[in-house]
């Protein structure tokens, strides 16, 4: 299958993102043509530093690189690179409605409390649709918060078909079904985010055991004392429960009998110990790729790939829309 996703050049990416959908895009390399982009242009739609957003988007590739994504199996760029992405998004733009676009619940989150908000945050689900059908994409992994992204796509996909041909590929959602939604450690009613104010709300994959440490010690539980699974009532515990089966691989059953009738303070620091040393060895790979020739060359050839493979959707979409004179029309 083929197979798309791209991530957000907005600073350091924290376990919440790879636990719900990064670790994701390593395993799918095994039988699949995997395309993965940094998705810098959706980043702008707030504003953003010229020169930090550039050192951001090359983080992330570094970090693509860094947990197991292999260039010579994947396709890896950065979405500017790549002029088709913009040229869809335009054209999907025409047969998307504002009124799908108002209900986005992401949307109504980042733009609330302001009268007004940029253009972009109101259309990215469209950018984001010409993203995925831009490379006729059948799977599309992404944390479960994307859901209703990928319902809009599907519907902007079968609209033009129906009306056009076949000139789309409807793709499918690919979203894990435990332990993809991680959330806040100082407010478990809190989805996981790089925005919070408190660091020690978030883990990033970069962060040194000690503030790794620190972050699961303080996160937030309650004054049971039990370790059990209970998102309604103990939500604290259940996310750290999930973040510990995620990166242990035992299941949630298997890891509250172990710790039947232990205390928190235990748990957290056994917790602490498993989070650093699963991420020990991504912090050091990225060292190694960041400032290399070989991020540099994977970035250039992943971007002339895409080109490729976008430039063939773009004529079979103008061809169907009636767009262009220039390239033999009639």
């Amino acid at each position: 299958m083929r197979v798309f996703s791209g991530v957000q050049p907005t600073g350091n990416i924290h376990i919440g993102n790879y636990l719900g959908a990064l670790r994701q895009f390593v395993d799918l390399q095994e039988g699949n043509e995997c395309i993965y982009c940094i998705v810098d242009m959706h980043a702008i739609t707030t504003p953003k530093d010229p020169a930090q957003l550039r050192s951001d988007t090359l983080d992330v590739a570094a970090l693509y690189l860094a947990i197991g994504l292999d260039p010579a199996r994947s396709i890896v760029f950065a979405q500017s690179d790549v002029p088709g992405h913009a040229e869809l998004a335009w054209t999907l733009m025409c047969c998307a409605y504002t009124g799908e676009l108002s209900r986005m619940t992401q949307f109504k989150e980042k733009s609330r409390g302001h009268e007004s908000a940029p253009a972009g945050l109101f259309t990215y689900p469209i950018l984001m649709a010409a993203d995925i059908l831009l490379y006729d994409s059948e799977l599309v992994p992404v944390g479960s918060d994307q859901k209703q992204h990928i319902e809009l796509c599907r519907d902007i996909a079968i609209r033009v078909n129906n009306r056009l041909g076949d000139v789309f590929v409807v793709p499918e959602g690919r979203f894990l079904k435990e332990g993809a939604r991680i959330m806040s450690l100082d407010d478990p009613a809190a989805k996981m985010s790089k925005s919070a104010e408190n660091p020690l709300s978030r883990i990033s994959l970069l962060d040194d055991e000690a503030k790794i440490r620190k972050s699961i010690m303080r996160a937030t539980t309650d004054s049971e004392g039990s370790v059990r699974f209970d998102p309604e009532n103990k939500p604290g515990i259940s996310n750290l429960l999930n973040i510990y089966s995620a990166f242990s691989c035992l299941p949630v059953p298997e890891i509250e009998k172990k710790y039947e009738g232990a205390g928190y303070g235990a748990f957290k620091s056994e917790l602490a110990s498993v989070a650093a040393g699963a991420l020990a060895p991504i912090k050091e790979r990225y060292t190694e790729i960041r400032h290399s020739a070989r991020l540099a060359a994977a970035l250039r050839e992943g971007a002339e790939r895409a080109r490729a493979i976008s430039g063939r959707t773009m004529a079979r979409v103008k061809e169907s829309f009636g767009l262009g004179l220039g390239a033999g029309g009639g």
